[in-house]
């Protein structure tokens, strides 16, 4: 945990030293009033004293107790803006990690974990700072602090207090033993609750169409049980320290007022017997601040546990190694738009058996490559690796001369037009939707916005809006349909005017007649770059410069739509499933 207070600034760790400079004053100012009390309890046996001189301790109690409050108030604030700012800084930090790491990074921790890790482990922590910086550097000064002016007071009643003390360390020792492994399952346990509602949110209009709610309800009753199992265990062995400090606080305060009694029943003068019941008013005000201070510490230690479980998991996130590393050169090169595989090989991390065997190819600027394939035959996966989702296992993968993995990551992505494979929306309208992210240059005008709309043919559908280019877009694009969604997230890539553009099967939610025009249109448009497109139909590829056909992670074929209709049997099979001979033959 400590390495996460790293990130507070040198003014936020002067803001620290305040807090518990403060803290301290107020300790101070606290076990300063059974002092006065003291000295009010032997004016008022005394005989002979006066009034004012009553009234003047007493004034100096209330200044005490004004001081003590004027300090808890300025250490609460201090503490909530301390909490907040390192939560503000840790989650940034998270975020940035996260943002930095592949796609197999992510896999490893899981989009739930992470979550849960940015979120309820950080507050966890930011709970524990805002009230630690009250508790726990308060109790321990004030322990000690108490037991150092009672010590010397009377041997019986120390010995007592420090029976009572015994106990309750013994108490919250045990409990942490047995509830200190449970912690780390429960945050475990919020990442699968957190997982499985997350699966009934996203996948709602599945489970309504095949009737699963109850399988989903008791699925999630499973993991919620579970957790409040967890749970309830928890809170049960915590609830233990409440009786015992009350046990202990009563039995002391007896205990105080029983021995006192006998001291002062064997004490000969009145002064003795005076000075006796004064310091057993003190006593028992000191032992209750002890047993108060170990009743804050409780309250800590059941805190504690779960911030130190917290602490781990978030720091497993930003010490993790990222397996994505960015290269030195910033991607100026004298050739444009060229692309080249050199005996690529890739397995995903841990995986025995490799996905894609030997690749090579290689694409010139304004040629279109097309990759074609069955079902799980890498095709996905092989385009991948232009952008650096994930890098290549065994081989190169060159773009404009240079291997991928000696470009920063920004500079080679902003050479790239990427359409994903399942379309993306952000929250936003249409015009911050298709001029989204940072190009290296000018962010697209207006104008380049419409011409993009248009040439992916979503003018149609887009002037229609109420706002036309401002009209919202929700989160996911959940107000337009699966093929308007494509065609805006092919506009975006265009809107870039990228070397390179890559189609992850992005054709796929369009209608024939969208397809061919949408084809046709961005042919024309984009004549000066190179295009590698993912498809799964014949008619989108089979006017493209090459095609490369691949079989279980091997090529099998390179060349053009006749070539490999003669050449190679696997292309040949899968273009007659979608079309007749006679079509073929006609394209």
């Amino acid at each position: 945990m400590i390495k996460l207070f790293k990130n507070f600034t040198k003014k936020e760790c002067l803001l620290f030293v305040l807090c518990i400079l403060l803290v301290s004053f107020g300790v101070w100012l606290d076990l300063k009033m059974p002092d006065y009390m003291s000295e009010v309890t032997v004016l008022v046996q005394t005989s002979g004293s006066k009034m004012s001189d009553i009234l003047e301790q007493g004034f100096y109690m209330m200044l005490c107790a004004f001081g003590s409050l004027v300090s808890a108030i300025i250490v609460g604030y201090l503490a909530s803006y301390l909490s907040a700012v390192f939560s503000r800084n840790v989650r940034y930090k998270i975020f940035k990690k996260v943002e930095d790491m592949g796609v197999a990074d992510i896999k490893l921790f899981s989009i739930r974990s992470l979550i849960t890790r940015t979120t309820n482990d950080v507050t966890q922590i930011e709970m524990l700072i805002a009230m630690g910086l009250q508790m726990m550097v308060r109790a321990p000064i004030m322990v000690v602090w108490a037991i150092i002016k009672i010590i010397n007071k009377n041997i019986e009643w120390t010995l007592l207090t420090g029976a009572g003390v015994i106990l309750l360390l013994a108490t919250v020792i045990t409990l942490l033993i047995i509830v200190f492994p449970r912690f780390a399952k429960v945050q475990k346990l919020f990442d699968k609750i957190n997982g499985v509602a997350r699966e009934n949110l996203t996948g709602i209009r599945v489970i309504r169409a095949f009737n699963a709610e109850e399988f989903q309800k008791n699925r999630f009753e499973e993991v919620n049980s579970d957790l409040t199992s967890m749970q309830m265990f928890n809170q049960r062995c915590f609830a233990i320290l409440n009786p015992v400090i009350n046990f202990v606080m009563h039995f002391l305060t007896l205990g105080i007022y029983f021995i006192g009694a006998y001291l002062i029943m064997d004490a000969y003068f009145i002064s003795d017997k005076i000075e006796l019941f004064s310091n057993m008013v003190v006593f028992t005000s000191y032992g209750m601040q002890v047993i108060m201070s170990f009743l804050m510490l409780a309250m800590i230690f059941m805190m504690w546990p779960r911030a130190q479980v917290s602490a781990r998991r978030i720091n497993e996130v930003l010490d993790s190694d990222i397996l994505i590393h960015d290269g030195e050169f910033n991607g100026d090169t004298d050739v444009v738009g060229e692309v080249e595989f050199k005996n690529v090989s890739f397995k995903y991390p841990d995986a025995d058996e490799y996905l894609l065997k030997n690749i090579s190819f290689k694409a010139k600027k304004g040629e279109t490559i097309a990759f074609i394939g069955s079902t799980g035959s890498g095709k996905s996966t092989l385009i991948n690796l232009v952008p650096r989702f994930y890098d290549a296992t065994d081989g190169e993968v060159i773009v404009d001369g240079v291997n991928v993995k000696e470009y920063k990551q920004s500079a080679l992505r902003n050479k790239i037009g990427y359409v994903s494979q399942k379309a993306i929306m952000f929250t936003g309208s249409v015009r911050d939707n298709v001029a989204y992210g940072d190009n290296g240059k000018e962010s697209p005008s207006d104008e380049k916005v419409k011409e993009a709309i248009r040439v992916a043919q979503g003018e149609d559908f887009v002037l229609k809006m109420n706002k036309k280019y401002d009209s919202h877009i929700a989160r996911g694009g959940t107000n337009v349909s699966g093929g308007q969604k494509q065609r805006l997230s092919i506009a975006r890539a265009i809107a870039r005017d990228p070397e390179i553009y890559i189609f992850d099967d992005s054709f796929s939610a369009l209608d024939y007649k969208t397809d061919s025009i949408l084809r046709r249109e961005l042919k024309n448009y984009t004549k000066d770059a190179t295009s590698m497109i993912v498809a799964q139909r014949i008619g989108t590829i089979m006017n493209a410069d090459k095609i490369i056909v691949l079989d279980k992670g091997e090529c099998v074929g390179v060349g053009t739509h006749k070539q490999l209709l003669k050449d190679c049997d696997v292309y040949k099979e899968i273009a007659l499933s979608q079309l007749s001979k006679e079509e073929l033959e006609d394209a």
